[in-house]
């Protein structure tokens, strides 16, 4: 994620860069070290998608400071 806004690892802090899961887990994060896309929760296929055969989770990057 880091690299795809073009930031180095120390400023995401100072960006306000955060994941933003919809519903109410949070099933990603951003490694503060690597700046890389973690699961941050189990995801559990059968759970969330049950009978769907395709079962997508969607999740917005927030960048809060003006880049």
């Amino acid at each position: 994620v880091a690299k795809d806004l073009g930031l180095q690892l120390p400023a995401l802090p100072h960006h306000g860069v955060r994941i933003l899961d919809r519903g109410r887990t949070q099933y990603f994060s951003l490694h503060g070290q690597t700046g890389h896309l973690v699961t941050a929760e189990r995801i559990d296929r059968e759970q969330l998608c049950e009978s769907v055969q395709q079962c997508v989770l969607r999740c917005e990057v927030i960048v809060e400071v003006e880049m």
